[in-house]
């Protein structure tokens, strides 16, 4: 049991190695991405291009994010997750 007023931890960091096409753009995915809740910065760098995808590694910190809307969002846009790189909870 939970010890009165003792907060868990929440997600606060999450790096992503996803594969996207070029279409929408990185600059659509950031702006849908920084509009979920908890969401304080995105960062989208991007790795490979190919004829048809593009390979991005996506950083999303924030307060309490959900990586089920997250991942949502990103599939959305007909994006895969190849890799879960990083995660933070604090």
């Amino acid at each position: 049991m939970e010890e009165m007023g003792k907060q868990r931890p929440q997600l606060s960091k999450v790096v992503l190695d996803v594969l996207k096409p070029h279409r929408p753009s990185v600059v659509e995915l950031g702006k849908a991405l920084s509009q979920l809740p908890g969401v304080l910065s995105i960062n989208i760098t991007l790795g490979e291009v190919d004829v048809d995808t593009e390979s991005v590694k996506i950083t999303i910190e924030g307060n309490g994010l959900n990586y089920e809307e997250i991942e949502k969002t990103i599939k959305r846009f007909g994006a895969a997750i190849h890799s879960i790189d990083e995660v933070i909870y604090s």
